[in-house]
């Protein structure tokens, strides 16, 4: 199970709320939803499940007018301060390259649902957010929130006015754009392969207002020492599924590639492994079956095309593997026999 600090619980209802009738009482109402006391002291270490955090999402979506956008509405009103040391860092770092480079190293601080994936280019640079391969409504806004939230820091800390090359989106377009123009103020690509912000080099390497060499260095090592705090079994798990699961269409990652994807050392994350009683074969084949499992309900996807996305070599081998994990054949699972 993952999580998420409360403050993006705080911005999704002031944001949904903001001049409604009776605001008070549906706001207790939701925030019962995440199991969280509304009027305690709001601090950004304070963390809700990601299911919970989902759930409101969506509710806000279905319940109040114009509550789709809201992830917009949220990432554009969201400060460095609101981070924390988090936020600092990302503050003083000394461009957007490596404040962006903070956010993919020291994110599941504040958050395991929205974990980036940095990518300098010859003509750019990108910051995209690691797709889980479980997907939902609450997911997709929570996506789209770290994404304009990145924007609005980004704009927030750079010595120059941010405009970025092109934002790319998973979701569809919906019927009226207009929120989404207005906060990023570039093309934005719906129904994209990924969630992704790009910029020009020469943006990403702009100096931050506040760059800082010694605070950058003093809050790397305070976040460094806040990741090895983080002892949430079920967290981690999830997190390491989460990259081998994005990765099986290319083949079996290795543990070296996932540490990198988590911003940590190959003898890091087995050591966290170890002490969580895990071991990274298992994780990997319980990303395989997870995965299969999704695919065979959710799609119509030949079972060859199914092996290969899972990292199978060939069908058979998928198959028999499969018959391991259920009894059965993939389908036989699929017909529901």
């Amino acid at each position: 199970m993952g999580w998420i600090s409360v403050v993006f619980v705080h911005k999704a209802l002031d944001a949904a709320l903001a001049g409604k009738q009776d605001s008070a009482s549906l706001r207790a109402t939701l925030f019962r939803m995440v199991d969280f006391d509304p009027d305690a002291p709001i601090d950004p270490a304070e963390m809700v499940s990601a299911d919970d955090f989902f759930g409101l999402l969506e509710r806000i979506a279905q319940d109040i007018e114009g509550g789709r956008n809201i992830p917009i509405t949220m990432g554009a009103s969201m400060r460095c301060d609101d981070y924390g040391a988090f936020g600092l860092a990302f503050k003083s770092a000394p461009d957007l390259h490596g404040s962006y480079t903070r956010v993919e190293r020291f994110g599941t601080v504040v958050t395991s649902i929205a974990n980036f994936r940095v990518e300098e280019k010859q003509d750019g640079l990108s910051m995209e957010v690691i797709q889980s391969p479980a997907a939902r409504l609450g997911l997709t806004m929570a996506n789209e929130l770290a994404l304009a939230a990145a924007m609005t820091l980004s704009r927030e800390v750079s010595s120059e006015t941010v405009v970025p090359r092109a934002v790319h989106l998973m979701a569809s377009k919906p019927d009226d754009d207009t929120v989404y123009k207005a906060h990023f103020g570039c093309p934005i690509h719906f129904q994209s392969d990924r969630d992704a912000l790009a910029l020009d080099l020469e943006t990403a390497r702009c100096p931050n207002r506040l760059a800082d060499t010694g605070m950058s260095s003093f809050f790397e090592a305070h976040l460094g020492r806040e990741l090895d705090t983080i002892s949430d079994d079920p967290a981690l798990a999830g997190r390491v599924l989460d990259q081998i699961g994005n990765a099986l269409s290319e083949g079996v990652p290795t543990l070296a590639e996932v540490a990198e994807g988590l911003g940590m050392s190959s003898r890091t994350l087995q050591r966290r492994l170890s002490d969580d009683g895990l071991a990274y074969q298992d994780l990997v084949g319980e990303a395989r079956r997870t995965l299969s499992e999704q695919l065979l309900r959710r799609t119509d996807y030949a079972l060859a095309e199914i092996a290969f996305l899972t990292g199978f070599s060939d069908q058979s081998t998928f198959s028999r593997a499969f018959k391991r994990w259920h009894g059965r054949t993939p389908a036989n699972y699929r017909r529901g026999d």
